[in-house]
């Protein structure tokens, strides 16, 4: 991948702590190229004791948007002048965009979601459905199911129980949705509520590299056909999860899926642009499988 820089080229990227080996840097600088403009994506390490300068830095130096990853994504809500409906009622931010000096922060994470399960929406509404963890994934999650299917219940399955009960109460008090149970990660009992739910999300690292042989169940009886199961774990794209539930005939949604959704609606916030997500889907499935 080749970039040239010239003096008005526009700089976008990524802050975090510590920023591990990250697929956004190709996305992104793949999108510009792809659309034939003149930006830049870098990936920065920020400690959060430097968040609130590393903002002002970006207004100094007119950096047109960032995303924000852990451990950020809530605690940068405070030096924003203002942020969406969304990611005010989710809780968190992963793009910031600087209108002229002005920081406003989105939730793109749910922009991800809804394109990945959109194509399976009249599966989905009015059915009860699983979501495995309780962070800032669910959150994004847990907010899209409520929103846009309209669940008939949700399971919220978490290794603490007391996490997930915190979740269901943020959300009962959020949205005023009170039809959410909880359960601890026990694969057993995971059968047990995957068995009455059209859709299983996966919200957890488990499976997610190095860790391939690690999955939330192993159990041969774990989901059925034509359930739908969504693991947003991106490398590696087939992961043990979703090779089990493809077994067993169900329909599986990878998380380079929801990666490169989420991406696509960061890009379009920063340059206008609309990007072509099938074919930066397959350019990152073969990075990712090499």
């Amino acid at each position: 991948m080749k970039n040239t820089f010239h003096l008005d080229t526009q700089l976008i990227g990524l802050i975090g702590h510590p920023i591990k080996h990250t697929y956004s840097p190709f996305i992104h600088n793949v999108a510009s190229q792809m659309k034939g403009l003149n930006y830049i994506y870098l990936p920065f390490d920020v400690p959060p004791a430097n968040l609130r300068n590393a903002l002002r830095g970006m207004v100094a130096l007119n950096i047109k948007g960032f995303n924000v990853t852990i451990p950020h994504k809530e605690n940068i809500i405070q030096y924003l002048n203002e942020v969406s409906e969304e990611a005010s009622i989710v809780g968190s931010v992963n793009t910031i965009v600087n209108d002229m000096g002005k920081l406003n922060g989105f939730n793109t994470d749910v922009d991800g979601v809804l394109a990945t399960l959109m194509p399976y929406k009249q599966d989905l509404i009015g059915q009860e459905v699983s979501v495995v963890g309780a962070g800032g994934a669910a959150r994004a999650v847990v907010y899209t199911l409520i929103r846009y299917f309209k669940p008939k219940k949700i399971y919220i399955i978490n290794r603490t129980e007391q996490r997930a009960e915190a979740l269901k109460n943020y959300f009962i008090a959020k949205m005023k949705f009170n039809s959410i149970k909880t359960s601890e990660l026990f694969p057993p009992m995971l059968v047990k509520v995957f068995s009455g739910c059209s859709l299983v999300v996966n919200t957890t690292s488990v499976g997610m590299s190095p860790e391939n042989d690690d999955s939330i169940t192993t159990l041969e009886d774990s989901f059925a056909k034509g359930q739908i199961v969504f693991d947003l774990v991106y490398n590696p794209p087939q992961t043990k999860l979703l090779r089990l539930a493809a077994s067993q005939g169900a329909i599986v949604l990878d998380g380079i899926k929801m990666l490169v959704h989420q991406a696509a609606k960061s890009f379009e916030l920063w340059t206008g642009e609309q990007i072509p997500v099938d074919e930066l889907y397959n350019s990152l499935v073969m990075l990712v499988k090499n």
